[in-house]
């Protein structure tokens, strides 16, 4: 039995997820102030879980085949992203910034639900997970398809319980408004590129 399946679901997962988007920026923030990093992890890696497992199981070929389909998914993730980066230069022009005191107004609830919306409600995951990696683990026979999969689910898991957990290191930088400033402005940037990317067709 070869692992090269495993390796390169490993390497392909790593490069989709850790491209910054309304997820990780979201994981990120929450990090940096301590709120409540392990369910949010935890929310985001089962959900990449699950939508891996869907792309593994044939819905990613299944989506691919249909140009309709992929066009309703590349539309509305594009307002999606768009929405997103519009927030976000709105909070770097107004300059706001959040307090790094552990402090959460907010239930535990209330952050698992926004979690799942960032989530599940944005249709460049699901392009990512189902539709791509569904389609590259599909190149494998028997096994190594699952193997591809259990790659690309292992290098989430690493990847939002890193991002939580070692975000609070940046805590000291992110006392200062004007940190926040550019961490918003440079998601927004970011999320605007992967807009650009998805009407291009990219």
């Amino acid at each position: 039995m070869t692992y090269l399946p495993l390796l390169e679901g490993f390497g392909m997962g790593a490069s989709l997820i850790m491209a910054i988007g309304a997820q990780n920026a979201f994981v990120l923030k929450n990090g940096l102030q301590g709120r409540h990093r392990l369910p949010i992890a935890l929310c985001c890696a089962l959900s990449d879980m699950l939508l891996i497992a869907l792309g593994v199981a044939g819905v990613g070929a299944l989506i691919a085949a249909s140009p309709t389909l992929l066009q309703v998914v590349r539309w509305a993730g594009v307002a999606f992203l768009v929405c997103y980066a519009v927030a976000a230069l709105r909070r770097a022009w107004r300059g706001e910034s959040m307090s790094l005191d552990g402090r959460d107004e907010r239930g535990l609830a209330v952050v698992l639900l926004t979690t799942l919306a960032v989530t599940w409600l944005n249709p460049h995951v699901y392009l990512d997970t189902v539709v791509l990696l569904g389609s590259l683990a599909a190149r494998y026979p028997g096994e190594g398809r699952y193997l591809f999969g259990v790659g690309a689910v292992c290098a989430s898991f690493l990847w939002f319980f890193a991002l939580a957990y070692c975000a609070r290191l940046l805590a000291p930088l992110f006392v200062k408004p004007a940190a926040w400033r550019v961490l918003d402005a440079g998601v927004a940037a970011i999320l605007l590129a992967l807009a650009w990317g998805l009407v291009s067709g990219a």
